[in-house]
């Protein structure tokens, strides 16, 4: 599997941003498809995932209520709408495909930062 992410930026603090993720190759063996993020110093983090085939979703609790995962199953896509942007956002942010409890599969990354 191949994971392409696209739409990162700057943007300021109280803007919004969408990123996109294009999955190609074995894509039928994708279940679960999220985001996370690693900020400068810090460990990279869960911030978002969706289940394929029913929807379900996931946030980590700091981004509730500010950003939205969705799918495309047609185009095998995955976005994330970050609205509310905060500066403590800023990160490059990576696109995943689960595997079980891990991921298996990451996308090359995009840089998001929030000026304040």
């Amino acid at each position: 599997v191949q994971l392409q992410a696209c739409g990162g930026g700057l943007v300021q603090a109280g803007g919004s941003l969408r990123l996109s993720c294009a999955a190609s190759g074995r894509t039928f063996t994708i279940y679960v498809m999220g985001w996370f993020r690693q900020a400068p110093g810090k460990e990279r983090e869960f911030v978002a995932a969706v289940r394929k085939y029913d929807g379900v979703r996931d946030y980590a609790d700091s981004v509730k209520g500010r950003f939205a995962i969705s799918r495309d199953n047609a185009k095998n896509t995955v976005s994330l709408q970050m609205n509310s942007l905060k500066s403590e956002d800023t990160a490059v942010y990576y696109c995943a495909k689960a595997a079980g409890l891990g991921v298996d599969y990451w996308g090359q990354g995009t840089q998001v930062t929030v000026s304040s």
